[in-house]
């Protein structure tokens, strides 16, 4: 396998949540491994997400994680995930999803560099830029 790129999420417990939803939004496969799973059978955290990868038709590879008890977690302030490209209407409908029950910093329109670009934060917290080159119709 050739060197890839991806997210990795930090969740304080709505790891399972956050992932389903990411799937709902962008299809695919997703894997999730909870810390019972792997050795903490009937421990207090057992059904906490140790490891999450979902993988998408369009090639996306996002993966996420609960982090371990005693761990600090500051949702939205060490990630941005970005999403770009040139397919019109795959990019304008994660937008809908991913800005539904969050907040929008920038709307989705055409910017200055003439691409169409929009900035939010979904509900789980994450920011993410979207990003679809110009020109458009």
């Amino acid at each position: 396998m050739a060197s890839r790129l991806n997210p990795y999420l930090s969740f304080d417990g709505t790891a399972r949540q956050a992932m389903e939803f990411y799937k709902d939004v962008f299809g695919g496969t997703l894997a999730l491994n909870t810390y019972g799973d792997v050795g903490q059978p009937g421990g207090a955290d057992a059904d906490r997400i140790m490891h999450a990868m979902l993988e998408t038709p369009s090639g996306f590879t996002l993966m996420a994680a609960d982090i371990p008890p005693g761990m600090e977690h500051t949702p939205g302030t060490n990630i941005t995930v970005s999403l770009s490209g040139d397919d019109d209407a795959d990019l304008r409908g994660y937008w809908e999803k991913l800005s539904a029950g969050g907040s929008v910093a920038v709307p989705l329109e055409t910017q200055m560099w003439g691409d169409v670009f929009g900035m939010c934060t979904d509900r789980f917290g994450i920011p993410w830029m979207v990003d679809i080159t110009g020109p458009q119709s």
